[in-house]
């Protein structure tokens, strides 16, 4: 079976450090980037991925002007919002601007693996 590839897409090192060592000891591919617009970069050029785990709060553009785009490029490839912004409402606002799924911080891996297992 090929490993599913994964890209995470968060301004800060320590999230994405963190993400692809659980990622990696649970069998996925993992490639990473500081900003939307990069990932968007990356998404336009390189082998497809098979989802994109995306902070929503980042400077420049955040997950909610990135995550139509994304779509725009490939409305199959799911996209889940990891966020610290876990207060009523925000999980909605995520789906709104497209995200497939909802994932607040601090991460539960459990639950991350479970969204990632239907991909």
């Amino acid at each position: 079976m090929e490993k599913k590839k994964i890209m995470i897409v968060d301004d800060d090192a320590r999230n994405i450090f963190a993400l692809k060592a659980t990622l990696k000891s649970k069998g996925f591919d993992c490639i990473a980037c500081t900003g939307a617009t990069e990932a968007l970069d990356i998404l336009r050029r390189e082998n497809p991925v098979d989802a994109v785990l995306i902070d929503m709060m980042m400077p420049e553009m955040d997950g909610y002007e990135a995550i139509p785009l994304m779509k725009k490029l490939d409305g199959r490839l799911p996209v889940i919002a990891v966020t610290a912004q876990a207060m009523v409402g925000d999980r909605e606002k995520c789906l709104a601007a497209g995200a497939d799924d909802y994932i607040s911080k601090p991460i539960d891996v459990d639950k991350l693996l479970k969204v990632l297992s239907s991909i």
